[in-house]
Order: C-alpha cells, then structure tokens, then sequence
C-alpha cells in the first residue's frame, strides 16, 4: 500500500521529501507528490511511515 498527498492540503514546505527512506517524495506542480510504485510505508525500515510525522498539516497525507 501507498500513501498520497492531498494536493489542496500541501503547502510545500518540503519538510516530506528528506525523511522518506525510498526517495517517493518529489516536487510536482508546485506541491508535492509521493510515487505509489516505489512508496512502501516505510515498511521493512521505520516503524511508521516518516513523512506523517514530518508534514505539519492534518490529513495531508492519507492512504492512497
């Protein structure tokens, strides 16, 4: 499974991109975007998922 990034929600601030383990994280359109083929959860490396904990907006960041 894989998580997205509520376009309307995002602010850019970028603070996502560094802590995401598989690099899914990437500027797209003025916001941000998370790539559902490579997003893992961050299963296999951190307990929870590292962007949710770096995003400072609520339900920004949701199951995709």
């Amino acid at each position: 499974m894989a998580l997205q990034i509520i376009k309307d929600l995002c602010t850019a601030c970028g603070d996502c991109e560094p802590v995401c383990p598989t690099d899914s994280i990437k500027p797209f359109k003025g916001v941000y975007k998370i790539d559902a083929a490579t997003c893992t959860e961050c299963e296999g490396e951190f307990d929870a998922p590292q962007c949710l904990d770096a995003c400072m907006e609520d339900d920004c960041i949701v199951p995709a």
